[in-house]
Parts: C-alpha cells; structure tokens; sequence
C-alpha cells in the first residue's frame, strides 16, 4: 500500500480514506516515500535516531514478533519504559495488523493476570527492571505465547533486542481497514475493573490532524517532550501520535519525570513544545522556588496541559515566570485527543477551552435534558475519533456510549463566550446545603495563597452526617502546618468565594496521592 505525501482536512473534506488503510502508512511509511528518513525522530540519552532508523527497526520488531506467531488482530502487551523500542513495538505491532496496548508500568501483578487474561494476548514485551512483576504470573490457561525481554533473555524468555537483530529490516504494511482495531488502551480502572479502550485505525487521523491544526498550527520543525509517559493516552498523542504525523522530532527519557529530570531535558534538549499535567507544572515551579533557579525557556513556542483542569494560580505563575502560556485542554482516552482546548492568544484562565471543529457535545442533566447556558451538568461527545467501545464489558459500554454518543463523566457548564468551565469528574464534586460545588474552584483559590504548593478537596461528612469540603494541603519550604495556619487558609477561601464552599477541615499533608500519570487521586484521599 503506497501512501504519497498527503494532508487530510477532515473539517473541509469531509472524512474519507482508502478501504485499505493502516496508521503506521501516514504516521511512517509517508516520510520514508517523500524523503524524509534523515529527519531526526527521536532524541534519546545522546542518540539521535532518524526516521530511516525507526522505519528499520519497526520492520525488524513487525517480523520478529510474527515470527513469534503474531497475527492480523493479536494482542500485544506493552510494559515499557518510554525509549525507541517502545515506538518500534508500537508501530511493529500496528503495521503487521495487530493491536499494540501500551501498559502502565506501575502495574501490579495482579492487574498484570486481569491484563493477560482480559486482552486475550499473545505475547507480553516487558522491561527487564520489571521482570518481579511476572515471577507468579499463571499463563497456563491464557493465550499468552510468549514474554518478550527488553533487556536480556531470561529462561525461556528471549531478548528484545536479539530477536530484532535476527529479523528481517524488510516489511510490508498489512493491509488493515480503517474499521480494523489499531491500538488499544486501559482505563485507570478507578470506577471498577481497568476497561480496554477500542480505538480504530481512523481514529487517530480526525483527532491528530485537527489538533494539529487548528490548536498548535504544529510544523515539522517542532521538537516536543512531555511529563505523561508514552502508556498515558495524552502521553502517546503528544509524544508519538503528533510528532510522527508531522515528521518532527520527540524527545523520550526512560527515568520518571521528576521535577529535576524534566528541567534537565528542557535545558539539554531545547524542545519547542512541552507537554504536561497540572501537578508537574506545581513541583516544577516549587522546585525553581526551593533552588531560587530561573532558566531561560524561551526556546518554548507552546505549553500544553490536560489530564486536570489546570489551576488559574499555577498558569500565572508559569506565564509570569516564563511568558509562555500554557493551553489548557479536555479530553479523554475514550474520544482518542482533547477535544476542548484553549488557543494560543487567546487563554481564558480558569476553563478548558472551547469545543474543537469536528466534535459535537452537549450539556445534560440526571434526566437527560439540556441544561441551560452557565449551569453545570454531565458532558456528552460524540466525533469520528470515538473509541468503539470497550472490550469485553457490555454493561459499561451501554453506560458510556449511547447512540454514537459517549457519557464521559465530566461536569462542565459554557459561557457565553463558548469557553467551557470544568467542575471535576461527576463522582467528584459535592453538594454542600443543598448546592453543587466545584473541588476545583476551592482548590485554585487556595492555590493563591503562599504557603500552599499543592491541595485537593474532597467530601466529608460532619457529625450530623452532612457533606462539606475537606482541604488536604501540601505547604511551600518555609511555612510550618498547624492549627493557625489552618485556619488562615479557611479564612482566606472565606473572604474570597460563598462562604459554603470553604474547607470545613484542613490537612497538612507531605505528598498527594497520585496516578503514574500525575491525576490527583482524590478517592483515595475521601477514604
């Protein structure tokens, strides 16, 4: 299948592809055919891998893992740290019409046994540091044919890189439909068991190319590199998806991204685009605070920020400190990219954006009627790029998509000027006297005063087994928790929102729980 050096405007075309169709032709196959292999695509450690490099070791990793018995459909399970043979084995996988599902590397071996069990996969391709991780697991009664090491082989378990060294650097792209399933994701399974999103080979060409365009106006000469690791939906779109469609390059980091990690990339590697999620945005500036730093990113063109609703507070520290604004977005695994999102120049603090050509939504209430401009209710999409469904789970998929539409379980409400407001997700904000309240606004105003770095509010019941809102607070260097300040803070959020809204309790606390992706996990803090 030949793919000439195309762009697809959805929003002008309308939205057609070949019947032949395979997403590894636009995102790979295009920039080798148009002469783009000596394009740098990937910076990694001291490396610099081109496209012609990449295009060779997806072909080799697509042949080894066929000849590990592979097939069009297969399952194959991806347990890696972000490096080059993550994106070969992504692409290797798509491109001989199996469907890679990337894996959050903090997985227990239990959701590990669930994972197998529930993808009906064929082979598993994990890390050599997270090996423990598979010493108990049962695969006897599983489709699982083989472990793949990325590192050395181990018993029966051959090496990644052996069995890309032996395989051909020769492969030609399966021909996929663009209805065949191209990648899947699981969900953080925070509501119940993690949920395998179903994502088409179609998908991901609306969601890129709309996102690309008309957010970023993203060229070729764009160097990214983001905080979400690549097995995070928003991770992979902004780190694989968008820079591969583009022909730009990505900057990847095996090592977690803490704050001292990620500044040391930005400064070493000077990417134009950095992408990142509220919390990191905090302990970056709360680091730069502690170490009195103030490095020069004006190599930046653009931020990004998802995953939370970004607070008013840390977007104007960021931009005060670096001029850079950040665009905050809304999206979900499920709709496949943010499908909300702010626009360069023209920021609105404090809301997630507005709706992005292509994409339809509506603002419902309990009884599924359209709630009126400025009110809060459930958000509901609908858009080429929708997953289909999850895998294996009926009962979910009747809850969530309903008539090509999805229930995404966000509570939003617009405003006159089409900037949409988000409350939180649905089992996260709470009535206090009989009125909704948004954990978010209590949490961005506190965020104003000095001694907090980060919070979270949650609900709590009092003695008379009322709901009313519960502060944790992580304090910045220099100020001591304690009953007194306590009770400055809840004067402050007092004298500055209805005074139901403010923290009926405060906590001092030394870290918030969080998800490997950097979410705030407030169900764990409500327990």
């Amino acid at each position: 299948m030949e793919f000439k050096d195309i762009n697809i405007k959805p929003w002008e075309n309308g939205f057609a592809l070949p019947e032949q169709f395979n997403m590894v032709s636009l995102l790979l196959e295009r920039h080798i055919e148009n002469g783009r292999g000596n394009r740098i695509a990937i910076y990694f450690k001291d490396e610099r891998i081109t496209y012609q490099d990449v295009y060779r070791l997806t072909n080799q990793t697509g042949n080894a893992l066929s000849k590990l018995g592979v097939q069009k459909g297969d399952r194959v399970l991806m347990m890696m740290h972000d490096s080059p043979d993550f994106i070969a084995v992504f692409f290797g996988a798509m491109k001989i019409g199996a469907v890679p599902v990337p894996l959050n590397i903090l997985t227990t071996p239990a959701d590990l046994q669930y994972f197998i069990i529930d993808s009906e996969a064929t082979v598993l391709v994990v890390e050599e540091d997270l090996l423990s991780k598979i010493a108990d697991l049962s695969v006897s009664q599983t489709k699982l044919k083989r472990i793949v090491v990325r590192g050395k082989s181990v018993g029966d378990h051959p090496s990644l890189g052996q069995i890309q060294s032996e395989a051909s650097p020769a492969l030609d792209v399966y021909p996929t439909t663009p209805t065949d399933h191209s990648y899947w994701l699981y969900t953080s399974g925070t509501t119940g068991k993690p949920k395998g999103v179903i994502h088409l080979h179609k998908d991901l060409v609306y969601a890129v190319e709309t996102y690309g365009h008309h957010v970023l106006d993203f060229k070729p000469d764009n160097i990214v590199h983001g905080v979400p690791r690549l097995f995070f939906s928003y991770g992979l779109n902004m780190g694989l998806y968008l820079p591969f469609y583009y022909a730009a390059a990505v900057v990847l980091d095996e090592q977690r991204p803490l704050p001292e990690n990620t500044l040391n990339n930005l400064q070493k590697y000077r990417p134009t685009m950095f992408f990142s999620v509220p919390t990191a945005y905090a302990q970056m500036l709360q680091a730069l605070d502690e170490k009195k730093l103030q490095p020069d990113f004006s190599f930046l063109r653009y931020c990004t920020s998802a995953g939370e609703a970004l607070p008013g507070p840390i977007y104007k520290r960021w931009v005060d400190r670096f001029k850079v604004e950040i665009l905050d977005g809304l999206g979900s695994s499920e709709v496949s990219w943010i499908y909300i999102s702010n626009h360069p120049g023209k920021v609105k603090i404090g809301c997630s954006g507005t709706l992005l050509k292509g994409y339809q939504v509506k603002i419902l209430d309990d009884d599924l009627a359209e709630v009126p401009m400025g009110q809060t209710g459930d958000l509901w999409v609908t858009s080429e790029s929708l997953a289909v469904g999850y895998w294996n789970k009926p009962e979910q998929n009747k809850e969530t998509f309903r008539d090509g539409w999805m229930k995404t379980g966000d509570v939003v409400s617009i405003d006159e000027e089409g900037y949409f407001h988000y409350s939180g997700r649905s089992n996260d904000t709470l009535k206090v006297s009989g009125i909704w309240v948004s954990p978010l606004e209590v949490e961005a105003t506190l965020l104003d005063h000095p001694a907090v770095a980060q919070c979270a509010v949650v609900a709590k019941r009092d003695e008379e087994d009322l709901i009313k809102p519960k502060a944790f607070i992580v304090l910045n260097k220099g100020f001591t928790p304690g009953d007194d300040l306590g009770k400055e803070l809840q004067k402050f959020v007092k004298d500055r929102l209805a005074p139901y809204k403010y923290p009926r309790w405060v906590e001092f606390t030394a870290e918030l729980p969080m998800t490997a992706t950097g979410k705030i996990q407030r169900f764990k803090l409500r327990e």
